[in-house]
């Protein structure tokens, strides 16, 4: 059976069910639980299903798709900054740029929240300084009052004195071929700096600014590892995102 008739019968089981196991997969489609595994983990990685121990269950599901957005009552910023809470784990070094979306992830950590962040956003000294066990490094740089971040050389110099686990890139513009890009040369630069010293990004993305370009180019999309938006996974605005090699969430 071809790859593609194994993902179409998952996605109609997952659909009537609700749900599906590894074991039972394997049978259905007589092949090995490891296949059955790296389809679910591709199916997963392009927002069509949520892996769960032992299986998948349907993204309608999972509060973190907000299908029922009226039930949670969320703005489209803070929908993206509770799907990053997911990604965060005690003990990370943390990058973050510039951007509102960035201040509601950090509005919205938990109080018990304990990892490094550094940053150059200088809007969120105020917010993080809430945070007890939250390592708060601003980088230097010249300060730019239209975005409230520091930007320059002697900003991407120091980034590049620290590694971090993870980067949450504020992104003004998101294209399939033309990648991320950003109004103003200096952000960009920024974020550059950024995206090479972390392990992995994930581009807040919302969904206004889907297959939308800005004048300088960041990086391609083959350079992050996924996208966070306001969108349900499975929502048809991000099709030409699916299969590119990254994560939706």
């Amino acid at each position: 059976m071809l790859k593609e008739e194994r993902f179409n019968h998952i996605l109609k089981v997952i659909k009537k069910r609700g749900k599906v196991f590894y074991e039972t997969l394997s049978e259905d489609l007589n092949i090995s639980e490891d296949t059955v595994r790296r389809d679910i983990e591709s199916l997963h990685n392009n927002g069509l299903l949520l892996k769960v121990r032992g299986g998948a269950i349907s993204v309608s599901r999972n509060p973190l798709s907000f299908q029922d957005r009226t039930r949670y009552l969320l703005e489209e910023k803070e929908l993206i900054a509770l799907k990053a809470q997911q990604l965060i784990k005690k003990g990370q070094t943390i990058f973050m740029d510039g951007g509102s979306t960035i201040c509601a992830i950090a509005t919205s950590l938990p109080s018990n929240s304990s990892f490094r962040l550094v940053t150059n956003n200088m809007a969120l000294v105020p917010i993080i300084s809430k945070f007890r066990d939250i390592e708060l490094i601003i980088l230097g740089g010249i300060h730019d009052r239209e975005t409230a971040t520091n930007t320059g050389g002697q900003t991407c110099h120091e980034v590049n004195q620290y590694i971090a686990s993870l980067y949450f890139m504020g992104t003004c513009a998101l294209q399939k071929d033309f990648g991320i890009s950003a109004v103003f040369q200096n952000d960009g630069e920024v974020k550059q700096s950024m995206l090479r010293n972390a392990n992995k990004t994930f581009a807040l993305v919302n969904s206004s600014n889907l297959n939308t370009t800005e004048h300088y180019k960041v990086c391609d999309i083959k350079d992050i590892s996924g996208m966070i938006t306001d969108l349900a996974t499975d929502d048809s605005q991000l099709d030409d995102f699916r299969n590119l090699g990254i994560r939706l969430i």
